[in-house]
């Protein structure tokens, strides 16, 4: 029996492309045991596998960072716990391979793989590789990329270019069952904010400011991110639902949204590339996320928003315009849809079976 540990977390994106290409491995081998290899916190990496009935096991993990902090003086020891534990975890579940997409989870599980010789398999989401996938790239046996510009940034012999793998329920979305579950207006244009599993307080912030103006042209949608409700009745509009996370609803909220405002994770830019959905990109500032944006805002696929100098009334103008405008949303609809690899998890999950089973 093939058995394989997926590892990765932190947020949903770097979860999602894991759970797509098991799905891709379980078409071929329907036997196919999972175990997912997660943090401790597990938000929402836990809500995403629980769906999928694979396994869920936390490890204790450590950031490497490249800046001053106490914490530096301790994470040491828990990469070194996580070590240990991923060690042992393997010698018990067996696996024949580990499929990581990065995140500092997957640090300690790849070294213990790497001693125990079972293969690695890494997937680079970002154009820019995070220093979890740079660390493990070298005990790797096949580095998956989605754009080719992360071609310098590994081993070409090794690096394949497949796309980013999208989960295949992105594509079951019903728009008529969003209608009915959120008590939607036919009539009105919905706007959905998604600012990842995590949240994103600085837009949190923002759209709660412009709410009474929003919900005069639109039905809003708004998912702060767990523990990040904004408590504030003067939010109360027929027109604005406020949910802290939501995972089975979101591919009938993408059908149903006209617009969507999102973080610039590479999870969220694939699902709306292979859906062909509008929408306003506000990356986090200073991070890998600018790049992806920044690329996509190159081909006119998004409309990207500076976070740094951005304020609530600009936002709000930039919404109205954008959702407005038929010609906008058709434009961005076309070209977001060119930037889509609707069948990279199908690639990668060959990739992993055609080398393990030699």
């Amino acid at each position: 029996m093939t058995k394989i540990i997926l590892a990765g977390g932190g947020t949903g994106g770097s979860v999602a492309p894991l759970l797509a290409v098991a799905d891709e491995i379980k078409k071929t081998k329907p036997e196919t045991k999972f175990l997912f290899i997660g943090t401790r916190k597990g938000v929402p990496e836990k809500e995403l596998v629980k769906n999928k009935n694979i396994p869920y096991q936390a490890i204790f993990s450590g950031k490497f960072r490249r800046y001053i902090s106490l914490k530096n003086i301790i994470d040491p020891f828990l990469i070194l716990i996580g070590f240990f534990q991923s060690f042992f975890i393997i010698l018990k579940f067996k696996p024949k391979a580990i499929f990581s997409a990065g995140g500092f989870i997957s640090v300690p599980l790849a070294w213990a793989a790497w001693l125990l010789r079972k293969p690695i398999f890494i997937h680079q989401q970002d154009i820019i590789p995070g220093l979890a996938n740079k660390l493990i790239a070298p005990l790797a046996k096949k580095i998956t990329i989605s754009f080719d510009k992360s071609f310098k940034n590994f081993k070409k012999r090794k690096t394949i270019l497949t796309g980013n793998p999208v989960r295949k329920e992105i594509f079951l979305g019903d728009k008529e069952k969003a209608i009915k579950q959120f008590n939607l207006d036919n009539n009105l244009p919905v706007l959905l904010i998604i600012g990842g599993g995590t949240g994103a307080q600085k837009i949190n912030e923002m759209i709660a400011q412009i709410v009474p103006e929003l919900v005069e042209f639109c039905q809003v949608i708004h998912l702060t991110g767990k523990g990040k409700k904004i408590e504030d009745k003067k939010l109360d509009f027929k027109n604005y639902q406020q949910y802290e996370f939501l995972s089975q609803e979101i591919p009938d909220l993408y059908q149903a949204a006209d617009l969507i405002i999102s973080r610039a994770g590479l999870g969220v830019l694939t699902e709306l590339s292979v859906l062909k959905k509008p929408m306003i990109c506000i990356p986090i500032p200073d991070s890998h996320q600018e790049f992806n944006a920044q690329y996509y805002a190159d081909q006119e696929a998004v409309v990207l928003i500076n976070q740094k100098i951005l304020k609530p009334g600009k936002l709000l103008e930039k919404i109205k315009k954008t959702i407005n405008s038929e010609k906008q949303l058709k434009d961005l609809s076309n070209n977001i849809s060119k930037l889509a690899h609707p069948r990279a998890g199908e690639k990668i999950a060959k990739i992993i079976l055609e080398s393990i089973d030699k």
